[in-house]
């Protein structure tokens, strides 16, 4: 069995459909039916990935070669630039690889740290049930979930194994109160509503992570960035540098490299300083290390290149490189800089000229501002068809990273794996 790889070149040139009494495949154009019994059969046992891609639909079938290559000849049938969904099925296929190269090595290096991690939303989202059997049994982290234990064990009777806190019964719930109403107290926060507060799974499952019951937290699934980060920002806000940004890993081969790159700040800081970027550009490079054999080469972007327009903005971020480069002399940097000129070798020859660090290839992406790096962020996932790990938080005492509430369990689990690496 392998992965077979089929491209339609317009979403709306084929359509196949298979209910479950549906005995052959059928397809739109010239109404005319499309395999065979022993075909659908094939088809509608195999996973199922769909991604619109301009317009482009991509099928991956699991199947024998001697199925995949009826297929290739209906589709030689129906297509005449076969050649060309030939090379998108060995291009797709080549992405996929390079995803799994990473990802694999995340969840290797995870389950050689061994660390424990807390799940506040465990009593309410099937996704991260899912995920929690996996990761436990593929010793990835050891696990704690949040909520009543006999519920859970109902929920899913593979759940009695596991750590289940319930924070109203907790040996130590009161302990947990006090340590609560002193970290917030300045902040008006009264004892009685600290009593209250540490009953949210959030603020039990933060205060966990602080007092060393686990070394750090994975929630957001089934709430906003909000409510799942609010507590830590709150309780394990680090006071060296007083603030806290995130990265996302692009994770899949393109044009450019095989090797992942990573882009800050996609999701916290609106407009960071020019301090803050360049302290945002170490926390990743060191982030970089953790996950990769990688050298890191950071790219402060803009739309000017060395001086070529100048505002506010371009001199913010010219700043930043000089505040980096000062502070890590020995980590190749290039700043301010186009996107362009920070990834293709060619156009950093002409724009960079003689003397320059290095000429492309970047792989930690610095954004100017929260615009433009959410947006750049979804435009390459989606527009390049890469794979987004995050976003992923540093900044905080202890790791605690938020989910998309559109996250997969697949999502789940890598995100739980970074996690691990980043505990101390």
């Amino acid at each position: 069995m392998y992965n077979l790889y089929v491209i339609f070149l317009k979403a709306d040139e084929i359509c196949l459909t298979y209910p479950s009494d549906v005995k052959s495949l059928e397809k739109t154009k010239n109404g005319n039916k499309l395999g065979s019994k022993t075909l659908y059969q094939t088809l509608t046992a195999l996973r199922e990935t769909l991604m619109y891609f301009c317009g482009v639909v991509i099928i991956k079938i699991r199947t024998k070669k001697t199925i995949s290559d009826k297929i290739i000849f209906f589709l030689k049938k129906i297509f005449d630039k076969i050649d060309i969904i030939l090379y998108y099925m060995k291009l797709v296929g080549s992405i996929e690889e390079s995803i799994m190269k990473f990802t694999k090595n995340l969840l290797k290096l995870a389950k050689q740290k061994q660390k424990t991690i807390v799940f506040p939303e465990s009593a309410f989202s099937d996704r991260i049930i899912k995920a929690v059997l996996y990761i436990q049994k593929h010793k990835i982290a050891n696990v704690i979930l949040i909520g009543d234990e006999s519920s859970h064990i109902m929920q899913n009777k593979k759940l009695k194994n596991f750590k289940i806190l319930n924070p109203k019964t907790f040996a130590r719930s009161e302990e947990m109160v006090k340590d609560l109403y002193e970290l917030r107290k300045d902040k008006g926060v009264s004892f009685e509503q600290a009593k209250k507060l540490i009953l949210d799974p959030f603020y039990f499952s933060t205060m966990l992570v602080k007092k060393g019951y686990a070394d750090g937290m994975v929630g957001g699934a089934e709430v906003s960035t909000a409510k799942n980060l609010k507590p830590a920002l709150q309780i394990l806000k680090n006071g060296k540098d007083n603030f806290v940004n995130s990265y996302v890993i692009m994770v899949g081969k393109n044009k450019i490299t095989d090797n992942p790159f990573f882009l800050t700040d996609c999701g916290l800081l609106e407009n960071p300083s020019s301090n803050q970027l360049a302290i945002m550009a170490e926390r990743v490079c060191g982030e970089l290390k953790k996950f990769t054999s990688l050298t890191p080469k950071v790219a402060f972007l803009s739309y000017s290149t060395k001086g070529s327009a100048e505002s506010d903005t371009t001199l913010k971020v010219k700043e930043a490189y000089n505040k980096f480069s000062a502070s890590c002399p020995n980590v190749l940097s290039q700043g301010e800089i186009q996107l362009d000129a920070a990834l293709i070798e060619r156009v950093a020859r002409t724009k960079l000229g003689d003397g320059a660090k290095y000429y492309g290839k970047s792989n930690v992406l610095v954004f100017p501002e929260l615009n433009s790096a959410n947006i750049g962020y979804k435009a390459i996932s989606y527009f390049g068809n890469l794979y987004a790990i995050g976003p992923i938080t540093v900044g905080l005492e202890k790791p605690v990273n938020d989910l998309s509430r559109g996250a997969t369990v697949k999502d789940i689990i890598y995100l739980t794996a970074i996690t691990v690496l980043q505990c101390d």
